[in-house]
Parts: C-alpha cells; structure tokens; sequence
C-alpha cells in the first residue's frame, strides 16, 4: 500500500508541472497584452514598451516560466526599486488592476469557497448516499417512488434558477433567513451559518440528485451478487452484511465522482457565488475575467488544477483501501 500511495503522489506532482506548463503557455498566447493593462487606456507606447521591460515580459516564455515557477517557492518582486512590490512565497502574481499579490486575494476569497464546497459536500453526500440506500431497501414501495421523483427533479434544475426561487421563498416572501451576507467563522459564527444555509442548500440538492441513482443502482447491482446470497444463507445478519459489504462495494464508483465535483467546486462554485453574492473564488476569477486580469486568471487556473489533481490522487488511494484489486504490485 504504501508503494501504492507513494506512485500516485508522484504521478500527481508530474501532473502538477504539466499542467501548470500548459496553463502559462496558454495564457502567454492570448491576444491580451500584460503590459497595456498596467497603464490606462490613454497609455503611451513607450510606456507600454517600458513596462513590458520592467516586468519582465520582453523576456523568453521559458524564462518568464521558470521566473514564475521560482517565486511560488522563494517569493517575488515586481516593479523596479522605489515602486518594486514584493509577493513573499507562494507568489502566483501580482495584480496591477487590483494593486495587490494575487495569493492575498485568493487567501482572503478561498475560505468563502471552501466554506461552501465543504457544507454543501456534507449535505449532499448526506442526503445522496442516504436516499439512494433507503430507495435500493426499499426498491418499488412509496420510499423509492419519492427518492427517484427527487433524482429526477434535482437533476433538471439549474443551479441559477433553485437558487433564485430560494431566494425568493426563504429571503422575500417568507423572510425566514437573511439575505446571505458572508462573515468569517471566526468573526460571527451564527451570522456565517445562516449566510451560507442557502448556498449549502441550493448544491446539496442539484448534486444529491446524482448520488441518489448512482447509490441506489449500485447496491442494488452488488446486492445480486453471489457473495451476498451466500452470506444469506449463511444466516449473516443483513444490516450488517449490507453496512460492511455492500456499501464498501457499492461506494468504488461514488468515490471518483464525489472527489472529482469536490475538487471543481473548491476551483470556484462561479454561478453559486455570482447569485448569494459570495466573495469566493469564483467570483474572483469572473471579476478577472471582465478586467483582463491575466495574473489572476492564472493563478485561479493552477489553484482549481491542484484541487482536481488531488482529489484525483486521493480517489485513487481510496480505491485501493475500498477495492485491494487496484494495487498494482
């Protein structure tokens, strides 16, 4: 196992450079020029040829990669002495629309997301694997009816229009909750609970809707299988066989999924945040998008690949804890 652990790691280091290669030539090619977004629209060329100089971008793409690579583990300094500004490691850039390091802004926009994602993966997970054992139990009676009615009605919904219609119902006609207004868990908790109980909600229920089916089908898949009817017969109490067998079977395929949609929303639940008005990291990277801003469309890029490679790593540890058939000698 522990060769096994240490190959995925490495795999997933591997993964990290490439994509991070890619991410900085891709951004490097757009028609967008870095050094014009320095200046104001009125900006003269010889400024924008000087500013191109005195952040580097005259330079080679090998070696403003290697410059960047360098100052997300020893820190960076842009700008010239008396108006340098130095980004402490680990430096992902430095916004001149925002005048500020690009890692502070995604230090102070990520606990938002990661409030979000880790609430609503809970829920979702909660109310995905629990309705879909209870439907699997209870296959054709009312509790099966309703758990597949959810499925389908969670799956139809877009993210923008449930929360929408929450805001609607739970904010303005009933005013049951306030309007979400984010503070720090250490600052209020009460206030950080009730301002993400509808974000959490909103997610929970468009993405339980997939856990629904996919956990119902697969116990009902594993439950035919011979394993089962021999610890039947065997007089194996079924509560038991189900908890420590079926479920350890049935859970191979949810893992991947349950990892992979973890990983893209700590990357930045974009529509999520853009509605309840989070200032997460999704937000951070429309508002990037809007300005140009190309540091931090970078940075947001490589943040949101290194969640999905390790999620990824980590599914594929969980696989050889859950099924001992993928470790591969």
């Amino acid at each position: 196992m522990i060769f096994f652990v240490l190959r995925r790691s490495i795999f997933g280091i591997l993964l990290l450079l490439i994509i991070s290669a890619f991410t900085f030539w891709i951004f490097s090619a757009l028609p967008s020029d870095p050094a014009a977004l320095t200046c104001g629209k009125n900006c003269r060329p010889e400024v924008i040829e000087a500013n191109r100089e005195r952040l580097g971008y005259d330079k080679p793409l090998i070696e403003q990669y290697g410059s960047y690579m360098k100052g997300i583990f020893t820190g960076r300094t842009y700008g010239e002495e008396g108006a340098a500004v130095h980004c402490p490691a680990p430096s992902l850039g430095y916004s001149y629309d925002r005048h500020e390091c690009v890692t502070s802004l995604i230090a102070s926009t990520l606990p938002v997301t990661a409030s979000i994602a880790l609430g609503a993966f809970v829920l979702w997970m909660a109310i995905g694997v629990g309705l879909g054992t209870l439907a699997a139990l209870k296959r054709g009676k009312w509790q099966d009816r309703v758990a597949t009615a959810f499925s389908v009605i969670g799956v139809s919904l877009p993210t923008f229009f449930l929360g929408l219609i929450f805001i609607m119902v739970f904010v303005i006609w009933t005013g049951i909750l306030p309007f979400p207004r984010y503070v720090g868990l250490t600052d209020n908790p009460f206030e950080w609970f009730m301002a993400l109980i509808l974000p959490w909600l909103v997610l929970a229920i468009i993405s339980a809707a997939t856990y629904v089916r996919m956990t119902r089908n697969g116990i009902l898949e594993v439950m035919n299988e011979e394993f089962v009817r021999l610890g039947l017969a065997k007089g194996l109490p079924r509560r038991r066989l189900i908890v420590r067998y079926v479920l350890r079977a049935a859970l191979v395929p949810i893992v991947t999924i349950a990892g992979l949609d973890f990983a893209f929303l700590l990357g930045g639940a974009l529509v999520t945040e853009s509605i309840f008005n989070m200032p997460g990291l999704g937000k951070l990277t429309l508002a990037a998008v809007v300005n140009s801003d190309l540091p931090i469309l970078v940075a947001t890029t490589m943040v949101a690949a290194v969640f999905i490679v390790v999620a990824n790593t980590v599914v594929d540890i969980l696989y050889g804890y859950l099924d001992p058939r993928v470790r591969v000698k």
